[in-house]
């Protein structure tokens, strides 16, 4: 089937209605995708975790802070750049390249004897890394392989993401807390090392690259002049900021320090968010199995609603851990849910042919997002000391994103048409 391209009023063949390498090949990059974002977020957390050692050690955990709010702000700018290069040459290129620049900033950091060393250890080079090695440039890999239970695999390709902290984190810290902090990046550079040279082996040169997902002759800023003309992409951006702003900057940042501030311990405190992170990686595979199944603007409106009634029980936690626990699981469930949905509704409403440019951009916003959570809340406290604003101003955003997505229209345009996933919606 030949479809004509919005941009250029060309016909081009049809190829996404079938798999590029079958059903092996899919699930064998989504695998791939798994370990690899396992690593990626595990190297994050992992920065974390050393803090307070580095803190002892009379590293400052004001600079060390300022370090990894700068990582952020890197990692938002190659987000858009690697996913445009995704939809030039493929996965394999951006994933393998990624891993080898994750594993050399663990390196630096491992080898670091003065805290000036984590500047370009972490927020330079780590951070390149974490931007290739990414959500979003799954995500798109697992589109341009194929339209066939698409949101299935990138829920669980990008669950990775929360099953590292859970399955690679506690050996992170028993390494940092019983051997030395240098072990566990020394650990971390080493599995990337050896997970790159897997995915350059496996993953196949150039895959996916039909003339539906290449266009040659546009420019970097023509893709993205065309994007801005989309009021879908403005929709999903600017939900995905507010998903950052609600997760990665008001949770992830906040939620721990919110339990000590209600006088709750630091070890319950701490299981709860870790069965927070277990909930959230089974919520990323469900919701993987409903994009394929529901209609996809009421589902991913669904979730940021529920996501905005959570941090009502969030406010009735006070220093109840009953009410925290009630929390982490009703807050899992919706966590990184928005991901595979996102990643679904791009695909078929914008197009695989710039998909990884569009996400990529949704990706930015997100760490935008949550870098204004994060010194949102900070400032909250400080200025009130409590952290009710932040959670009220959470509710009211999750229910505005919410409302922005629910308005997208089911099906994709018929310019996309062959780019639509075999959805409900």
């Amino acid at each position: 089937m030949a479809v004509r391209t919005e941009e250029t009023g060309t016909e081009i063949q049809d190829t996404q209605s079938r798999p590029a390498g079958g059903a092996a090949a899919l699930w064998g990059i989504a695998i791939l995708g798994f370990l690899a974002l396992a690593v990626s977020f595990s190297a994050r957390a992992a920065f974390s975790l050393a803090m307070p050692i580095w803190s002892k050690e009379g590293w400052p955990i004001a600079f060390t802070s300022e370090i990894g709010a700068a990582a952020l702000i890197v990692m938002a700018a190659v987000a858009p750049l690697a996913g445009n290069l995704l939809d030039r040459r493929g996965p394999r290129q951006i994933l393998v390249t990624g891993l080898l620049i994750v594993g050399a900033g663990m390196t630096v950091i491992a080898c670091a004897r003065q805290s000036w060393l984590l500047l370009p250890g972490f927020s330079l080079i780590s951070a390149v890394g974490f931007g290739l090695v990414a959500q979003h440039v799954v995500a798109t890999a697992i589109a341009q392989e194929t339209s066939s239970k698409r949101g299935l695999a990138t829920g669980l390709a990008t669950s990775g993401s929360t099953a590292g902290q859970l399955l690679l984190v506690p050996g992170l810290a028993w390494l940092m807390q019983s051997q030395d902090w240098r072990h566990g990046f020394l650990a971390l550079a080493v599995g990337a090392a050896l997970l790159a040279i897997v995915a350059l082996i496996f993953l196949r040169r150039g895959a996916r690259r039909s003339a539906v997902t290449r266009q040659d002759g546009e420019t970097f800023k023509q893709r993205f002049v065309a994007l801005l003309k989309q009021p879908v992409f403005h929709a999903l951006y600017w939900s995905f900021v507010i998903c950052g702003f609600t997760t990665t900057g008001a949770i992830e940042t906040h939620l721990l320090p919110y339990a000590a501030l209600c006088g709750l311990p630091p070890l319950p405190s701490a299981a709860t968010y870790g069965l927070l992170s277990g909930v959230n990686l089974l919520g990323m595979i469900l919701v993987g199995w409903m994009t394929d199944r529901l209609n996809r603007p009421l589902l991913l409106g669904s979730i940021y609603i529920l996501r905005g009634f959570c941090f009502l029980l969030l406010m009735r936690t006070g220093g109840d851990l009953a009410w925290l626990t009630v929390f982490a699981v009703a807050f899992g469930l919706v966590d990184y849910a928005t991901v595979p949905v996102t990643a679904s509704l791009v695909a078929s409403h914008l197009g695989l042919r710039i998909m990884g440019l569009a996400m990529g951009l949704i990706a930015a916003g997100h760490a935008l997002g949550g870098a204004a959570g994060a010194f949102w809340g900070g400032w909250v406290t400080g200025a009130y000391g409590n952290y009710d604003l932040l959670w009220e101003s959470s509710l009211g955003l999750a229910l505005l994103a919410g409302v922005i997505v629910l308005l997208l229209p089911g099906k994709a345009n018929s310019s996309h048409a062959a780019d639509a996933p075999a959805t409900a919606g």
